[in-house]
């Protein structure tokens, strides 16, 4: 009984730092003003989602959640945008990590590049459990952006 309390003290006490996981950048032939209102709206998110690691995909204009490998809920609300050069989502309450995710667009010579950063808390932990799925995951949606909107 006592190793669990002490397991469970150690558990609670460790500290939950922001990490920073960012994805590649991609290029696009598409104007910048048609990628940010592809982004803008959370309806489009099931397209840059890889489907068979996703189920029970809901969505709105401003907000989107789904499962992820049939284990957690995470849910993405729309905070702030600043058209055409950043939207900036956080994570709902029912989701089991906090997190801001920005997504960064440029235009440059008639194209568009994009990236998306994300700033999560995590304990050191977590963070070595889920930080390559993380940067696993933008990449992909970076690289499906280019592949939906090229």
């Amino acid at each position: 009984m006592l190793g669990e309390k002490t397991l469970q003290i150690g558990v609670n006490n460790l500290n939950h730092t922001m990490s920073k996981i960012t994805s590649q950048t991609v290029t696009l032939n598409t104007p910048i003003q048609a990628i940010f209102e592809f982004l803008s709206n959370l309806n489009n998110y099931n397209q840059l989602l890889p489907a068979d690691n996703i189920s029970d995909f809901t969505s709105s204009e401003d907000a989107c959640s789904f499962k992820v490998q049939n284990a957690y809920q995470i849910g993405l609300e729309k905070h702030q945008v600043n058209a055409p050069n950043s939207i900036v989502l956080n994570s709902s309450a029912n989701s089991p990590i906090k997190f801001q995710l920005t997504i960064h667009i440029a235009e440059s010579n008639a194209q568009t590049s994009t990236y998306l950063d994300c700033d999560a808390e995590l304990n050191p932990i977590l963070k070595m459990m889920v930080e390559k799925p993380l940067k696993n995951l933008f990449d992909y949606m970076a690289n499906k952006l280019v592949e939906v909107k090229g």
